[in-house]
């Protein structure tokens, strides 16, 4: 919806707590009984790497039990909404992310919490984990979905702009995290741009794009900028 047309603009619902099923993983609304396990040992024993918890405001766990305290508050809230990743292929939970700042009558959500187990970082499902959310939101008919993350967190940075995701600017002194300034870069992706990018991810993730090993024939960012 553009900006000549929001005289029929109306709040969009509130996402539903419910499952998404892709080609390659499924998002499952957060459970802390089932999910913990799995996701202790995706996200925290080894060969876990503890760095990536370096921007976000939580972890890495030194017990167990701590962790699963956090989990279960986690799992209890709807804003942030969780969703754990469970990968096709090995049947494993292989990570976590969430829809946050949920702003109906604005019609804007924010993609975050991520955090995928390293063998699943840099993988279709891990683009087709994002895919499903990003779908969810738009097919909800919200208007802004919104990716943000510490300036100095290149990774997620150069993620953003695989994605599809717009950079608009920086919030300097933003935040303060585990002791530190963080400074905050924003990206976004609107329902205008939502029909190409969608049509990019959805020819990114067919069955033909990968060779007989798994590897890409064309990078998401090439499907985005050439049909």
């Amino acid at each position: 919806m553009t900006t000549t047309d929001l005289a029929a603009w109306q709040p969009c619902p509130l996402p539903p707590h419910e499952p998404l099923t892709g080609r390659f993983v499924s998002l499952e609304p957060l459970d802390a009984t089932r999910h913990a396990a799995e996701l202790w040992a995706a996200l925290q024993a080894p060969p876990a790497d503890p760095q990536q918890w370096q921007y976000l405001p939580y972890g890495p766990f030194a017990a167990r039990g701590e962790f699963d305290a956090w989990l279960a508050d986690l799992a209890a809230g709807r804003d942030p909404l969780f969703f754990a990743v469970r990968e096709h292929a090995s049947g494993r939970i292989v990570g976590q992310l969430a829809l946050m700042r949920i702003t109906p009558a604005h019609g804007c959500i924010e993609i975050g919490h991520v955090l995928f187990a390293p063998p699943m970082q840099r993988t279709p499902g891990a683009t087709e984990a994002i895919y499903l959310l990003a779908r969810l939101v738009f097919e909800l008919g919200y208007r802004r979905l919104e990716w943000k993350c510490n300036a100095n967190n290149a990774r997620s940075r150069r993620a953003a702009e695989r994605l599809g995701f717009v950079a608009e600017g920086l919030f300097r002194q933003h935040l303060v995290v585990k002791g530190r300034n963080r400074d905050t870069a924003w990206f976004a992706l609107l329902d205008h741009e939502w029909p190409a990018c969608r049509a990019a991810f959805e020819r990114w993730l067919a069955a033909d794009n990968f060779d007989g090993e798994g590897r890409q024939r064309r990078r998401l960012e090439e499907c985005r900028a050439t049909g």
